[in-house]
């Protein structure tokens, strides 16, 4: 997932700065395109600057390695995945409601994951970076407070205190999930999927 920024912002940036933030987003989309061709263990940064068409000096001022690289890369997928978290769940007021966007979440997640290669070698490569899992540790912490927000507003007799861990240990599930099942056949990861939104589910509705 990713996301871009108000027209706005985008109008209030110099030329230079313009010029810039085009260079940094033609050099992830290469990025994302050697991944998704030979996996993240073979992104170089001497391809990367061929790739990109910018001198291997030019590319250094922007990522100073191949970790940058990754970090940015990974950055810009929680940036979109908040985003879609946020949008499906804020409208939610009923059980029916936050089901019907829990599960159709989790299908845009499994979709992207099958469509988009690369995106299962970004969260790969996350997992060798300490910092990229404390990055990520964050962010499912940050989607289990959207989805505990979510609960207690289609549920609100339960109770707070045991929604906020649920909601958290769904989300942090969900990325294991995803990781495990992509890695599977088709078949068997559609049933792994499955069987977590169904687990999930009922985690959800006992909750408190």
């Amino acid at each position: 997932m990713t996301t871009q920024e108000p027209a706005s912002a985008a109008r209030g940036r110099s030329p230079i700065q313009a010029r810039s933030r085009d260079r940094v987003d033609r050099i992830l989309a290469m990025a994302t395109e050697i991944i998704a061709e030979r996996g993240g263990d073979h992104l170089k940064m001497s391809d990367l600057a061929a790739r990109t068409g910018i001198s291997i000096g030019s590319l250094y001022q922007y990522f100073p390695d191949k970790a940058a690289v990754m970090r940015a890369l990974t950055a810009r997928v929680h940036a979109g995945s908040r985003q879609c978290i946020e949008d499906a769940l804020a409208p939610v007021r009923s059980r029916a409601e936050l089901i019907e966007a829990f599960n159709g979440l989790i299908d845009v997640y499994w979709s992207l994951f099958l469509a988009e290669p690369a995106m299962r070698d970004i969260w790969a490569g996350a997992q060798a970076d300490k910092a990229l899992v404390e990055l990520e540790l964050s962010e499912s912490r940050r989607h289990g407070e959207m989805l505990a927000a979510a609960i207690r507003r289609a549920r609100p007799d339960a109770d707070p205190e045991a929604v906020a861990p649920t909601a958290f240990l769904i989300w942090q599930l969900g990325e294991a999930t995803m990781r495990l099942a992509i890695a599977l056949p088709r078949a068997e990861g559609d049933a792994i999927v499955a069987a977590y939104k169904r687990m999930s589910v009922q985690a959800i509705l006992a909750a408190g």
